[in-house]
């Protein structure tokens, strides 16, 4: 049985929207996680190609956008991740990124799975809006049959009828019995995809209770999106956190994650 790590935060803007932005979020995360003793992944999308609309914004593009999270890393020291949504793209993204993101959409893509995990790099596969948790089992088998080991597993909602998603909070459990952390991301799961016809809007309001109940509930870390401005962003502004909220809702997760392990300890 692999052991899960310690509670770890996965934070940053949905997309890379200018260096300006990201590297302003990014140190406000460094602050945040010296100050609470949290381990803390810079996260931005140099390309969000799963977009509703051909208008819709998708950022810099790799090579801009890898040089842009590169800046993060040495002027932060944050490790720094971002989705690859084609095989083409694992290498020189691999090169730069410490965590390679599979996008929910593609968590079924065979060859971009096995491509990411052969790089021996940390792979976070986001649960597609369209698996049953006990189905994800089928994509931790593709990653670990590359010898990789080095696995997040983050949920992210299901799809309940139209332009609506929920959480179903047994998959935290279900998951976790594979031994691998298993990582919540509060804002996207509060999202209304399609809701705006051209793009997704959201409900960011549910965020701070969804984030106290999957810490109550059992899981391994947060996966949050930030912006110092939400209503102002150029990609998913509806479900992000705003950024100034963020240190203040981490330390009521972080007390009720220590209840929690005290918890389950007691019960093995």
């Amino acid at each position: 049985m692999i052991q899960t790590s310690e509670f770890q935060l996965i934070a940053g803007p949905c997309v890379i929207e200018d260096e300006g932005l990201v590297l302003e979020v990014s140190h406000e995360l460094a602050r945040i996680s010296k100050a609470l003793n949290i381990p803390v992944v810079f996260k931005a999308s140099y390309d969000k190609a799963n977009r509703s609309s051909a208008e819709s914004f998708r950022g810099p593009g790799i090579r801009k956008g890898l040089k842009i999270l590169e800046k993060v890393k040495l002027r932060t020291g944050l490790p720094v991740l971002s989705d690859v949504h084609e095989t083409s793209e694992v290498e020189p993204a691999s090169e730069i990124l410490d965590i390679l993101q599979i996008p929910a959409f593609l968590c079924r893509q065979t060859d971009l799975i096995l491509k990411a995990s052969a790089t021996g790099k940390k792979i976070n596969v986001k649960k597609g809006q369209f698996m049953a948790p006990w189905d994800m089992k089928n994509v931790v088998d593709k990653v670990e049959s590359t010898g990789n080991k080095n696995l997040l597993i983050t949920e992210r909602g299901t799809s309940f009828g139209y332009n609506n998603l929920v959480v179903d909070f047994r998959s935290f459990m279900i998951m976790r019995e594979w031994g691998y952390p298993v990582i919540f991301d509060a804002t996207h799961s509060i999202q209304i995809p399609g809701g705006n016809g051209t793009s997704s809007s959201g409900e960011r309001k549910f965020v701070p209770n969804l984030v106290r109940a999957a810490v109550a509930f059992g899981v391994d870390g947060l996966f949050i999106e930030v912006h110092p401005d939400p209503d102002r962003a150029l990609s998913d502004g509806p479900n992000m956190l705003p950024l100034s909220e963020l240190e203040g809702l981490l330390r009521e997760a972080i007390m009720i994650n220590n209840v929690q392990r005290g918890l389950e300890h007691e019960s093995l």
